[in-house]
C-alpha cells in the first residue's frame, strides 16, 4: 500500500494568464491547500499593457481574481513594485547602459517569484509556489531536487528557471511540466474549467515596456547620447543616438548609408560605452568558440570540475555541445562548433539531457576571427 500524496500548502502566483490559472487549478484539483496570489509589480500599473504586451495591469489582476473565484480559493494580491523596480527594471537599465545584455525574466524569476514571494509565502507557512511555468522538478531517491526540461519541448520554459538553486526548487511547483499538448489545448482544458481566461491573449517581450520599443525606453531614462558606428578598421560609416540601443547580433536598425564592400549585411559586432562607439561587422565576425562566464548558480551541486554538456543562450534558442568547467570567479565554456551572437550580460544555461545543471552570466566571449 503506498502512501497518499501530502497535501501542501501551496501560494499559487496568478499572472491573469491562462497558464498560471490552469496551474492553479490542477495544484487545487490534486489536492493541496491553494492560495492564489497576483503580484503588482508596477508603480503605475495602467501603462503596463498594450494589446497582448506585457502583464501585471489592473486588468490582469482583476482576471487573476476571477480564476481564482471560479477555482474557488482564496486571493490576494501583493505588492512587489519596488522590489521589481530595484532588482529588475534599474538592473535592466543598468545592464544596457553597460554595453550588455541583460535577461529581465530570468532576474525576476530570481529576485522576485522565488526569492521575495517565496520567502514571503514560507515566512506565512506555505510549503510551495506554484506558477504557470513549463519545467519539471523531480526528486530523487536522496529527496534532493532537480529541474527538468518541460515535457513538451516546443513551450519549455527551464531556461529561465535556471537561476534557481536547490533551496528554490525544494519549495517550487510547476504543475504545467508534465504536459505534453498545445497551447490550444490548455486553452480548452481552461474553457472546460470556466476559466474566463481561456482566450486571453498570450502577452510577449518584457512586460515592463508595453509597446515593445526597448530602446525607446531606455533613451527615456539614459538621454540621447550620440556617437559613431564604425567598421572592424574604425571608419566611422553612421551614428547613433545611444550605444545602449543596440545589442551584438543585431541587423535591422543599424541606419548606415554605405554600403559593405562585399553587399552583404552588416551586425552588430561589439557595444563600448567607454567610448560610446558600437561596431559592426559581416556576420562570421560573430562566431564564437568560448566564454567566461561569471555569479553562476547552480540547480544542485556545483559540477566538481570540466565536464561535457548542452548550452543554452537564449530563451527560444537551440542547444549547443559545450565543455564547461568550475573556476574561482564563475565558469569557463568552450563549444564544440562555433556560436553565433552571443553577447556579455546574456545567461548560459547548461544541460545535462534534460537536466538543468545551472546558469551563469556571461561576461567575455573569444570570437573565432578576432576583430582587426
Amino acid at each position: 500500500m503506498t502512501d497518499a500524496p501530502r497535501r501542501l500548502r501551496v501560494l499559487a502566483a496568478m499572472s491573469g494568464g491562462v497558464d498560471s490559472a490552469v496551474a492553479a487549478a490542477r495544484a487545487a484539483e490534486a489536492g493541496h491547500d491553494v492560495t492564489g496570489v497576483h503580484l503588482a509589480l508596477s508603480e503605475n500599473p495602467k501603462s503596463f499593457r498594450t494589446g497582448a504586451r506585457g502583464c501585471c495591469t489592473i486588468e490582469d489582476s482583476h482576471d487573476a481574481r476571477r480564476a481564482a473565484d471560479v477555482i474557488g480559493i482564496p486571493f490576494y494580491v501583493w505588492d512587489l513594485a519596488e522590489r521589481f523596480r530595484e532588482d529588475v527594471v534599474d538592473d535592466f537599465v543598468a545592464e544596457y547602459e553597460a554595453g550588455r545584455t541583460p535577461n529581465p525574466c530570468l532576474r525576476c524569476n530570481e529576485k522576485i517569484k522565488f526569492a521575495a514571494l517565496l520567502d514571503k509565502a514560507l515566512a506565512l507557512g506555505f510549503d510551495a509556489v506554484c506558477t504557470g511555468h513549463y519545467a519539471k522538478v523531480i526528486t530523487r531517491e536522496d529527496g534532493s531536487r532537480e529541474l527538468h526540461r518541460a515535457s513538451d519541448m516546443a513551450k519549455d520554459q527551464s531556461y529561465v528557471l535556471g537561476v534557481l538553486d536547490e533551496r528554490q526548487l525544494a519549495h517550487a511547483m510547476f504543475p504545467l511540466g508534465d504536459t505534453v499538448t498545445t497551447k490550444a489545448e490548455i486553452r480548452e482544458e481552461a474553457a472546460r474549467r470556466g476559466l474566463f481566461v481561456a482566450k486571453k491573449p498570450d502577452s510577449h517581450d518584457i512586460c515592463f515596456i508595453a509597446d515593445g520599443d526597448t530602446q525607446g525606453f531606455l533613451a527615456k531614462r539614459l538621454g540621447k547620447a550620440e556617437g559613431d558606428i564604425v567598421d572592424e578598421t574604425g571608419n566611422v560609416l553612421g551614428r547613433h543616438e545611444g550605444a545602449y540601443g543596440y545589442t551584438i547580433g543585431q541587423r535591422k536598425g543599424l541606419r548606415i548609408g554605405t554600403p559593405a564592400p562585399d553587399g552583404k549585411p552588416r551586425y552588430v559586432l561589439d557595444i563600448s560605452p567607454v567610448d560610446n562607439t558600437v561596431t559592426v561587422g559581416p556576420a562570421e565576425a560573430l562566431d564564437v568558440t568560448a566564454l567566461t562566464a561569471i555569479r553562476p548558480r547552480w540547480c544542485g551541486r556545483p559540477p566538481a570540475g570540466p565536464g561535457t554538456y548542452t548550452a543554452q543562450l537564449r530563451a527560444h534558442g537551440d542547444e549547443t555541445e559545450v565543455t564547461a568547467e568550475p573556476t574561482p570567479d564563475g565558469l569557463t565554456v568552450t563549444f564544440a562548433t562555433p556560436a553565433r551572437g552571443v553577447a556579455p550580460g546574456q545567461a548560459i544555461v547548461l544541460y545535462d539531457g534534460t537536466r538543468v545543471v545551472g546558469s551563469a552570466t556571461i561576461a567575455t566571449t573569444t570570437r573565432a576571427t578576432a576583430a582587426v
